[in-house]
């Protein structure tokens, strides 16, 4: 399950991202747009510069914008950043890889096995998703309607 920290940074840069040739959004205004809580956003957006997703500019006219392009953000980035591992379990993870202590052969673990293909269906999908995608996705949808 996706966490709120993780669905928060997606929607803060999503917004960011519609606002990609505006001034920097302060962060009151994409709590108030997003449904974000605002003490939550600021950390949310503290990791996120901390990881070069975003530029801060402090004083009049300050907020943040991205510090990259919303096609060059993938999902893959933010829900490891956000979350940690994909995998849904530690033996399957890429990154984050931990023996299971109940586990008395990996090699013949079928549900290793399983959830080895589930993580690399997720990372197919979540690799090849950006911000941009889901802006995207965002626009096509209310077309539909």
């Amino acid at each position: 399950m996706l966490s709120k920290k993780t669905k928060y940074a997606i929607k803060a840069l999503v917004a960011l991202g519609k606002n990609i040739n505006q001034p920097p959004m302060q962060i009151s205004k994409i709590a108030e747009e997003e449904h974000i809580p605002k003490k939550f956003l600021e950390q949310i957006l503290l990791d996120l510069r901390n990881a070069g997703f975003l530029y801060s500019k402090k004083g009049a006219g300050g907020g943040y914008s991205l510090n990259k392009k919303p096609e060059d953000i993938y999902l893959v980035q933010i829900l490891r950043l956000t979350d940690g591992p994909v995998a849904m379990l530690p033996c399957a993870s890429l990154n984050f890889y931990h023996k299971c202590d109940e586990c008395t052969d990996e090699v013949t673990c079928g549900i290793r096995s399983a959830f080895i293909d589930v993580r690399d269906a997720t990372l197919k999908i979540l690799g090849e998703t950006s911000i941009a995608d889901i802006i995207g996705r965002e626009d096509k949808l209310k077309l539909d309607i």
